[in-house]
């Protein structure tokens, strides 16, 4: 008989009362609003109730640049998280809710894996309280709210071609990437081009994200830019009456989601900002709600150290206030040999046999990445241990080659077998965490607010991508001057780049150097708190590939999903 499917260890967990999970967190069961019997909502009250308890350790969870094999980073996160409570810790895991469009389209859920899952599974990957649902509807508002304006006289002056602000949908669906409204008679509105993106690339999901209270985020939703008037001056969702609309329908969704692991560890599912051209990391409430609650919060962000770490250190936590303590940096045999650049492996397609060979020399090429990824940690002063997140046709050698990358970077280490054992999988981890941990924080961010936008922009692409420089197209550069003109200038930037590489060409493995990062369109979310300069082409709205996970997901006779990974 082979390993169990994720869904089905999930649906033989043995779940406690969520009650129970939340008392371990010191919240009572007046803080909570419970949806279904396995999940609930924590009311915002619970941050200030908590004030007086001690701060957990903060760790946040990144990794190597992604390779289309998955890393188990989430794995990895609950993972670490349930170790912590067999090495006689208390732990509380934060993560971001995943996206419906691409569960049903190649990448599947954002539960973790095998032992090491967020559960109930079914639930937290189908739209779970509804909270994507809310930012659709309230990012829509916007967008409906904005076309009457234009019908209504538009008072504002708005530059018809000047509009940003488009429509979302969670669903990866290519055919809404660009559309045109107002189609029809005189009392249909008036024709323009615009387009749809994932919900989860709304700017509305990032001030959701970042928000640390109701207030913050009526405020913030108020300075969300729609678009420009024929003399560049920003018109927001205030100037035309959406914002307090959009927070009424924001604000239950607010509220974090409590679940729990296989092992009963509390889990706080909160947000699930796109990882390109937002932060991509789960929400500031759920975090001081999870800092209070135990004797560690162990967070994880998107993608490589590159884009997720870096946007938590200078985005997330210059918002939130909060220090981190330690990073794990995830990394597999499998991916440093993907970086070797000696492999070439597509999503969906057989992996090359070569790819399971023993050769710890490949590992050690590849490992230029996992060596520039714990710089890029350290780079803010915050101590790296490195998951090595095991795999069944791994070699002995290997492991020791990334452990030698390791120590020559002076981090501490640990392999780990959580997909397959659960907590007991990755105590050595907790130790190495734990450790790592106790170390005097020298925190720092990369860059001060006032910096101008193009010396934040240059600082991260020189020091944590390794360019040699950068590269503004005119129409950047133009809209870099306007931005600084209008008061955005103090706004941290999050770089729109591909996430397959550290470098802004996906097909670069390894540490690129040498090369200049070109930067062809700059925009600002000022709602959301930070300018995004947009390096390559960024697909905001997913399609589906030949033979999606939907062609699968379905019901059983007894009303059990069935397939969903």
């Amino acid at each position: 008989m082979g390993f169990p499917s994720d869904l089905e260890i999930a649906q033989g967990a043995h779940l406690k009362p969520l009650g129970d999970v939340a008392e371990s967190m010191g919240i009572g069961s007046h803080l909570l609003e419970a949806y279904g019997e396995h999940v609930a909502k924590i009311k915002l009250s619970a941050i200030e109730e908590l004030q007086s308890r001690p701060k957990a350790k903060y760790v946040v969870v990144s990794a190597v640049t992604p390779t289309p094999l998955g890393e188990g980073k989430t794995t990895t996160t609950v993972g670490l998280g349930q170790a912590m409570a067999r090495t006689g810790r208390r732990a509380t895991i934060a993560i971001r809710q995943p996206s419906m469009g691409p569960t049903f389209g190649i990448k599947g859920g954002a539960a973790g894996g095998g032992y090491s899952q967020v559960v109930p599974m079914e639930t937290l990957n189908l739209h779970l309280t509804g909270d994507f649902h809310a930012v659709t509807a309230a990012h829509n508002m916007l967008s409906a709210v904005l076309d009457n304006h234009l019908f209504q006289g538009n008072t504002s002056g708005l530059d018809q071609h000047s509009i940003t602000w488009r429509r979302v949908l969670d669903v990866n669906d290519r055919v809404l990437r660009n559309v045109i409204v107002g189609l029809g008679s005189h009392i249909d509105g008036i024709p323009r081009q615009t387009g749809f993106d994932i919900t989860a690339a709304s700017e509305v999901m990032a001030i959701f994200a970042l928000a640390r209270s109701l207030r913050e985020m009526r405020e913030r939703l108020g300075r969300i830019v729609v678009g420009y008037t024929g003399h560049g001056t920003p018109v927001t969702a205030e100037d035309i009456g959406g914002a307090g609309a959009m927070a009424v329908i924001m604000k239950e969704a607010l509220k974090p989601n409590l679940l729990q692991t296989l092992e009963n560890t509390p889990v706080l599912v909160h947000a699930g900002p796109f990882g390109n051209i937002a932060h991509g990391n789960s929400s500031v409430v759920a975090d001081l709600i999870g800092i209070r609650g135990g004797d560690y919060l162990v967070t994880e962000a998107g993608f490589g150290a590159d884009m997720g770490a870096e946007r938590f250190f200078n985005i997330k936590c210059r918002a939130s206030g909060l220090v981190p303590d330690a990073a794990v940096v995830v990394t597999t045999v499998r991916a440093l040999k993907a970086h070797s650049g000696r492999h070439r492996i597509v999503a969906g397609k057989p992996l090359p046999e070569a790819l399971f060979a023993e050769n710890p020399d490949e590992v050690h090429l590849g490992g230029a990445n996992l060596r520039k990824q714990i710089e890029n940690i350290r780079l803010h002063g915050v101590s790296p241990v490195v998951a090595i997140n095991a795999f069944p046709g791994d070699y002995p050698s290997e492991h020791a080659a990334i452990a030698e990358i390791a120590e020559s970077m002076g981090a501490r280490w640990a392999v780990c077998t959580h997909f397959a054992d659960g907590g007991a999988g990755a105590t050595d981890l907790a130790e190495a965490v734990a450790e790592a941990a106790e170390e005097p924080s020298d925190f720092r961010f990369l860059y001060p607010d006032s910096a101008s936008l193009r010396e934040k922009i240059e600082t991260v692409a020189t020091r944590v991508y390794g360019a040699a420089g950068v590269d503004y197209d005119l129409k950047a550069a133009r809209q870099l001057d306007s931005y600084e003109r209008n008061g955005f200038g103090r706004l941290p930037v999050c770089i729109a780049k591909t996430h397959l590489s550290i470098s802004s060409d996906a097909s670069l493995k390894g540490a690129p150097t040498g090369w200049r990062l070109p930067v062809r369109e700059v925009r600002a979310s000022v709602g959301a708190g930070f300018v995004y300069p947009i390096c390559g082409d960024m697909r905001t709205m997913p399609g589906l590939g030949a033979d999606p996970a939907a062609h699968r997901i379905d019901l059983d006779a007894d009303g059990n999903v069935v397939n969903l990974s």
